[in-house]
């Protein structure tokens, strides 16, 4: 039996300090993570509906965001499938927009992933700076964790890659 294809999702823009969240999250996968060859790990950017295609190559999607929920900055959130629709009323951020929009219109390529939105509330999405603020920046490590329980609780493997004893230029 084929393992379903499970694609971990990081949409966000990095100029907008907490906005890039959900990138810097991806780079940290892709740097310290070894997943089976089941899971991809992508970094959408800000490319919202232009991800239909890549989303609908998924069986499961596992998007990982910032969430604007009115809740205390630094909250981490998880959407399950069936309440993503009831969540395109709060709009976001334009790229959630898109995004979401996406997610509804690969309905009509008869394909629409079961989908969790992993996520966190944003402290600061107006200034630029390419870092998140500090209280975002200290939530990154367990959203690692949680967006790991996700995949593995899909069937997936995941192992922590050996990683050189030096200084990363970007330390997410």
């Amino acid at each position: 039996m084929e393992q379903p294809h499970i694609m971990i999702l990081g949409v966000g823009c990095l100029l907008l300090t907490d906005e890039g969240f959900g990138i810097h999250v991806i780079n940290r996968l892709n740097r310290e993570y070894n997943f089976s060859e089941n899971v991809s790990v992508v970094d959408g950017g800000v490319l919202g509906m232009n991800l239909m295609g890549t989303i609908s190559e998924a069986d499961r999607l596992i998007v990982v965001d910032v969430i604007r929920n009115g809740g205390e900055p630094g909250t981490l959130y998880r959407i399950d499938h069936e309440d993503i629709p009831e969540r395109i009323r709060a709009k976001n951020s334009l790229h959630q927009i898109d995004f979401l929009e996406a997610l509804t219109l690969c309905q009509a390529l008869d394909h629409v992933p079961e989908t969790v939105i992993l996520g966190v509330e944003p402290k600061d999405m107006t200034n630029y700076g390419i870092q998140p603020t500090p209280l975002i920046s200290s939530k990154i490590e367990q959203m690692l964790k949680m967006v790991i329980e996700e995949t593995e609780k899909l069937g997936a493997t995941c192992e922590k890659k050996e990683i050189e004893d030096h200084v990363p230029c970007n330390p997410f």
